[in-house]
């Protein structure tokens, strides 16, 4: 999530319109969505950053979207109203892909859109996406959820972030595989 910090990287204009954010808004991370849980009471997990109304979940190096008792993932105030919950992908006593299920109730319940950014080489993920998604029932929430590759966002980010990404994770934007990136010390961004 560093390369948000990075000097210009939320003043350029296609990483916002890729965002769906506006020109020049700073990221917030960790946010805490509290998301409203059953008597009164809100989780305490954190959203990996928030930019305006945006609130978005990075994957990078993780295996998964991890999972959640049932029991928890339940217990959201919203989660009925959210979600076709027979449809949900589950295994045994718990549900699936819980951060995404979470970060969607977030978004409901702040009246945010959300982003899931992940990695093109990672079609698992991008399967666990469509699945969530496909069981949200309010069309109004649907259309406030996106997904972003990171190979997407790299084509549109300063050239020594570029670097940075294919240096430390080999992403490289789909029209950027030819250039020489040498030059570069991922350390400048650490």
């Amino acid at each position: 999530m560093n390369i948000f910090c990075y000097p210009g990287v939320m003043k350029t204009k296609t990483v916002c319109d890729l965002l769906g954010v506006e020109l020049g808004i700073g990221p917030e991370f960790g946010f805490r969505a509290r998301v409203p849980l059953s008597h009164n009471r809100f989780d305490r997990t954190e959203v990996d950053m928030k930019v305006g109304d945006l609130l978005v979940e990075a994957k990078l190096t993780e295996a998964d979207f991890q999972s959640k008792a049932a029991e928890m993932v339940e217990s959201y105030r919203d989660f009925d109203a959210v979600f076709e919950v027979a449809r949900l992908p589950r295994r045994e006593d718990s549900y699936l892909s819980y951060q995404l299920i979470r970060n969607v109730l977030a978004a409901y319940a702040n009246h945010c859109s959300f982003c899931v950014m992940l990695d093109a080489r990672r079609p698992d993920l991008l399967e666990a996406w469509y699945a969530v998604m496909s069981c949200v029932r309010l069309h109004e929430v649907r259309m406030r959820c996106k997904v972003l590759t990171w190979q997407e966002l790299a084509e549109s980010l300063p050239k020594r972030v570029q670097q940075f990404l294919v240096e430390k994770y080999g992403i490289i934007g789909p029209h950027n595989s030819g250039e020489d990136r040498s030059t570069f010390n991922p350390e400048e961004l650490a």
